[in-house]
């Protein structure tokens, strides 16, 4: 007798596809049970699939999955939420696959992380319905950091462990935090980094997303914290992302900070 068919219910945000022979497409979620997983969806290029809609990047589904030989199988989409908005804005579209590749770098296929999850599906929301898709940005970044064991040490310097003071400091990608100015010059390397960028990121480390929004950013602390942090997610992943160099061209075009 054929051994039946297991299905699953599952939430995900789509982070990227590829196709896959003749008419398929691999699949990357984001998923709310299960972490980040690879699945196939047999069909979708196809003219007539009804599945393809709901299964471009940054759209939040409802999927039922069938286990295949080696990777289980859409067998059934829904969108919950396609983030239209954000999708009528190029340099929203800049942001959202920026905050998914970050996930997609410091994430595998490890099991369920429903904080991560739900950071991600909330982002994805600001990005599409805020006035300040960039402070969105940050605020994801500091949060991903947490989440990922990676939080900057901002309340005293990282190599001789004495209280941060209110003037500009040093940066340090190795040792995960700030360096008092004495440690930052002697040590050399160390990323500079503003009293005004520093309360910035303190105050975005302490804060749910409604408290940190009453913090004023100006545009230079947003283009500081933005290099500062690129500096960091290098480091950290031993080389750089692709698509803060596309949210560079957008922003250079006049697109929506």
């Amino acid at each position: 007798m054929p051994v039946r068919e297991r299905s699953t219910r599952i939430e995900a945000v789509v982070l990227s596809h590829i196709d896959w022979g003749e008419a398929d497409r691999l699949l990357w979620l984001y998923t709310r049970e299960v972490g980040k997983v690879r699945v196939v969806a047999k069909g979708v290029r196809k003219m007539r699939s009804r599945k393809a809609g709901h299964l471009e990047p940054f759209t939040y589904v409802s999927l039922l999955l069938a286990k295949g030989r080696d990777l289980s199988i859409v067998t059934q989409a829904e969108t919950i939420d396609s983030y239209l908005p954000l999708r009528e804005n190029l340099a929203r579209v800049a942001y959202a696959a920026y905050i998914v590749e970050l996930l997609d770098r410091f994430t595998y296929e490890e099991g369920e992380n429903l904080t991560l999850f739900r950071l991600l599906t909330d982002t994805l929301a600001r990005l599409s319905e805020s006035e300040d898709p960039a402070f969105a940005v940050r605020f994801y970044e500091i949060r991903l950091l947490d989440l990922i064991g990676f939080r900057p040490q901002l309340l005293q310097c990282s190599q001789c462990n004495n209280p941060i003071k209110p003037e500009d400091q040093y940066f340090s990608a190795a040792l995960g935090g700030v360096l008092c100015p004495k440690c930052g010059v002697e040590l050399g390397g160390a990323h500079p980094i503003s009293q005004g960028a520093v309360r910035a990121l303190r105050h975005l480390q302490r804060s749910s997303f409604s408290e940190a929004r009453r913090l004023p950013i100006s545009e230079a602390i947003h283009q500081e914290l933005e290099r500062l942090l690129q500096y960091y997610f290098t480091y950290l992943l031993e080389r750089g992302l692709n698509t803060p160099a596309f949210m560079r061209l957008i922003d250079k075009k006049g697109g929506v900070r």
